[in-house]
């Protein structure tokens, strides 16, 4: 099949370049295994192409000159560049690209080896197969093509193209290095030498042009280029470090990915250049001497072809632009949930009980917030309107809650699943803290058991307070018999869509944990309580001292503050988004539900069957556990990949929990009398 290749090439009438093109696809093409993942038939293929190059050096050469030929008259130097897209372009720009081109391909100009890249690995499964082959298996394949036969005059080239593409991608890290997001994270580059001015100076100084072509003067010197592109890397290093602190930002984050990415295809391609021999030819056969070189230098050019094929295969992927750029940013996100998550992390009886009255405040809360939405309902106002009533009954109460210092269960999941995330992350690499992490997961359910409790036990007698001092005072029920008996089927598990709604909630839920540790994030990196201590007129209005106090609030609360409100916003708007959309969307809440279940209770005289009752009391319980299940799952996850951790120890911590729970099954509700540990608990 392989010497068929080499027959339609020999024989085939196309002009150059399209003949060399078209015999270079169709070998890939015969390389390339029927599925991805069967890599033994990749390797076979390659050693078969081996074996016919080495037994044919006639053959050997047309495939050397083939390649050498792409790589001297097809403009390479954008193929090695990192992207010739993205890198000055922002995050959204990017990812509009990627999304129209996914839609509609770019044009293909022959003139580019970037877009011969597309023609050859044409299937995004490419870069699996070929990134799976042994570098040895591809090493095999230089030698056997016998670069160090090729003539002058077409190796050269090849290197110069290399010598350009290093001077463009030192131009492009000198220009990042002075982006002002840059400058602003880390002021000492104003201050000192840049680095990333430094790099690209050394790398003009070396490169000197003889008869009109740049060279470079002093191969040992490049190790003073690569010192320069490792302080770089220092600096980027700190900056996300730093971010942790000081907080961080889309364009910021995009920024660092980008430099980062530029300066590793400069060390690359300046390895590549440091192994090449004086004579600019590729060493094939080892020997004594340059055996080590040749073989280094092959390495690293198998390496910087399967990052080639990887780019290529990967330029308009959605789901990788998104992941490497939101890493950081989600990372520093679950670390503000993961602070204000270790206060709802209850580790002594005295914790537990002051919990459980912070609780029982916000069910007193949750029942007025019940009252006036029901209160709304009743006047069948517009959807736009009625939704907007909804949310701003929902998003100030959350917030009248937060200012009291009370706790809705419910908003414990998104933060604890980042505190319990730091835990897995430690467990993992010490078999040590697994019991460490055992104790976290029991705390946090009895925490969380004595919220939920906190919150129905006032819920329902207070809603229950409401609606009798109404009747008594208007001598008409609050809720109608009719209203009466549909909320109560609405909690139904079973014939409603309860179970579905709740978890709509708990991803509302999980949601507006993100929105707080975002804005957190945003109060830090945007120095918020500083411009407002700047501002004149609240300084006339409140005072230095008051003002000063106000800023640090907001620096404090301004995630929570904004968590609250914009997850008031979610439940309220909910309903309207289903009416809009003509979609079956609506929220269960187990704080609500409890409050709806107390006015209901009043309406119907308390003649409940004790079917109803069980139905009810299973209906929360289940919504309940619906609302954290979904919420904590999903907050954990995405703690777990901003951490970039692989737990791979869920049957030890399975078992591990289960001999806890079959030893003291008390500890996951009731705190011991006595524990070491000590820890304040901050209201949510």
């Amino acid at each position: 099949m392989l010497e068929q290749v080499f027959e339609q090439y020999a024989k085939s009438t196309l002009r150059e370049p399209q003949r060399t093109i078209t015999f270079v696809a169709t070998l890939i093409a015969k390389i390339r295994p029927p599925k991805p993942h069967n890599i033994e038939c990749a390797v076979k293929a390659i050693q078969a192409l081996c074996y016919l190059l080495n037994s044919d050096t006639e053959k050997a050469r047309v495939l050397r000159e083939a390649m050498l030929r792409l790589l001297s008259e097809h403009k390479p130097i954008s193929l090695f560049l990192v992207s010739r897209h993205s890198a000055f372009a922002g995050f959204f720009t990017e990812m509009r690209r990627r999304i129209s081109h996914k839609i509609l391909p770019e044009a293909v100009d022959t003139s580019y080896l970037i877009d011969l890249f597309a023609l050859f690995f044409t299937k995004t499964s490419d870069a699996l197969w070929i990134s799976a082959v042994p570098n040895d298996i591809w090493v095999q394949l230089i030698v056997a093509m016998r670069f160090d036969n090729a003539p002058q005059s077409l190796t050269e080239p090849c290197r110069q193209n290399l010598l350009a593409a290093t001077q463009v991608l030192s131009y492009r890290i000198a220009a990042l290095g002075l982006e002002p997001e840059l400058l602003r994270n880390h002021p000492e580059l104003e201050q000192h030498t840049s680095p990333f001015i430094t790099q690209q100076a050394e790398l003009n100084e070396f490169l000197s042009p003889v008869d009109g072509i740049a060279s470079l003067a002093n191969q040992g010197d490049i190790k003073h280029i690569l010192v320069m592109l490792n302080q770089c890397n220092s600096i980027i290093a700190k900056i996300r470090r730093n971010s942790v602190q000081v907080g961080t930002s889309i364009q910021l984050t995009f920024l660092l990915q980008g430099i980062s990415q530029q300066i590793s295809r400069l060390e690359a391609l300046l390895d590549i250049l440091d192994c090449l021999p004086s004579g600019s030819k590729l060493v094939d056969e080892v020997d004594d001497a340059a055996g080590v070189n040749s073989l280094d230098i092959n390495s690293k050019i198998v390496q910087l072809f399967k990052e080639l094929v990887y780019s290529e295969c990967h330029k308009n992927d959605l789901h990788q632009h998104w992941q490497e750029n939101m890493e950081i940013i989600a990372l520093r996100v679950t670390e503000n949930a993961s602070r204000t998550g270790e206060h709802y992390i209850t580790n002594n009886r005295h914790e537990y009980f002051a919990l459980m009255r912070s609780a029982m405040g916000a069910g007193l809360i949750v029942a007025i917030m019940a009252m006036l939405k029901i209160f709304v309902a009743k006047h069948h106002l517009a959807p736009l309107t009625e939704a907007l009533l909804f949310s701003l009954n929902y998003g100030l109460g959350f917030i009248l809650i937060h200012i009291l210092h009370f706790t809705v269960a419910t908003k414990q999941p998104a933060m604890t699943a980042a505190a319990i995330a730091a835990s897995i992350d430690a467990s993992d690499s010490k078999t040590k803290e697994m019991d460490n992490l055992v104790a976290m997961i029991a705390n946090t359910m009895r925490s969380q058991i004595i919220a939920i409790f906190g919150n129905v036990v006032f819920a329902i007698p207070t809603a229950m307070l409401i609606a009798w001092g109404l009747f008594n005072l208007t001598g008409v029920h609050f809720v109608s018999v009719e209203k009466a008996h549909q909320l109560l089927a609405d909690i139904d598990p079973i014939n409603s869509a309860a179970l579905f709604y709740a978890a709509i909630a708990g991803v509302c839920l999980f949601v507006s944990g993100l929105i707080a540790g975002y804005h957190d994030n945003l109060a830090v990196y945007n120095k918020i309580p500083q411009r407002l201590r700047a501002l004149t007129f609240l300084q006339k209005i409140l005072g230095i001292a008051r003002l000063d106090r106000v800023a640090r609030y907001v620096e404090n609360n301004l995630g929570a503050l904004a968590g609250n409100f914009y997850f008031g916003c979610l439940l309220g708007g909910m309903t309207a988004i289903g009416v809009l959309f003509g979609l079956p969307f609506d929220i269960r809440h187990i704080a609500f539900s409890s409050a709806f279940v107390g006015f209901s209770a009043v309406s119907l005289d308390f003649m409940l069957s004790w079917q109803t009752i069980v139905f009810v009391a299973l209906g929360l319980a289940l919504i309940g556990v619906v609302n954290l299940a979904v919420s904590f799952s999903l907050a954990l996850y995405v703690a777990m990949k901003s951490r970039k951790v692989r737990f791979k120890q869920w049957r030890l911590l399975l078992r591990n929990l289960a001999t806890r729970l079959a030893q003291h099954p008390a500890e996951f509700v009731m705190p011991p009398k006595k524990i070491s540990n000590k820890s304040t608990i901050k209201s949510q």
